[in-house]
């Protein structure tokens, strides 16, 4: 089963929780501070080793993150220690700040190219998204030397295919039909 697809119901309690007491913004903070103790090399074998605990691994995450958790928080580390679902969160945190932006009438594009795109460029295609989208954009942006030329946008589920490489895969589908 996908990562994503486990972390899912995870990220989407999360922000029921966040919604329902307007606290986006402090449950971004905890979920990035418990998901940065977790991926600690000597933590993480920790979680890792099946001969410890999982309540004394969820109790050694929230010493380590000292007094800046609250009652849900302290409940969500326990919970994904008790099933085992500490390594998915990287997936959990990505997916709520997903649900978080779109509550908050954002949208987050990863652009792919084949060369490092300059800072005008990228403004350039956020500006466009954001007419054609209606809604704010945050950008990232990474380079994949097999594209050949142009860009790939993911905004969401939806990818729009602008490379080269992309219009060479549909001319052979074309020209196989």
């Amino acid at each position: 089963m996908e990562r994503a697809t486990l972390a899912r119901p995870y990220a989407e309690a999360i922000a029921k929780l966040a919604g329902e007491s307007a606290s986006w913004g402090l449950w971004s903070e905890q979920l990035n501070l418990l998901a940065q103790v977790a991926a600690d090399e000597q933590l993480k074998m920790l979680i890792n080793n099946p001969a410890i605990a999982s309540s004394k691994i969820a109790e050694i995450l929230l010493a380590v993150c000292g007094d800046k958790f609250g009652v849900e928080p302290a409940n969500l580390t326990r919970l994904l220690a008790e099933n085992k679902r500490l390594v998915l969160l990287p997936e959990i945190v990505d997916l709520f700040e997903s649900l978080k932006s779109e509550q908050e009438g954002e949208l987050t594009a990863h652009f792919t190219s084949a060369f490092e795109m300059s800072a005008e460029q990228v403004a350039a295609l956020v500006a466009k998204l954001q007419v054609k989208l209606g809604r704010k954009i945050t950008a990232t942006q990474s380079v994949e030397s097999d594209l050949i030329g142009g860009v790939v946008i993911q905004v969401g589920d939806e990818v729009m295919d602008a490379s080269v490489r992309g219009g060479l895969e549909a001319l052979a589908v074309t020209l196989k039909a």
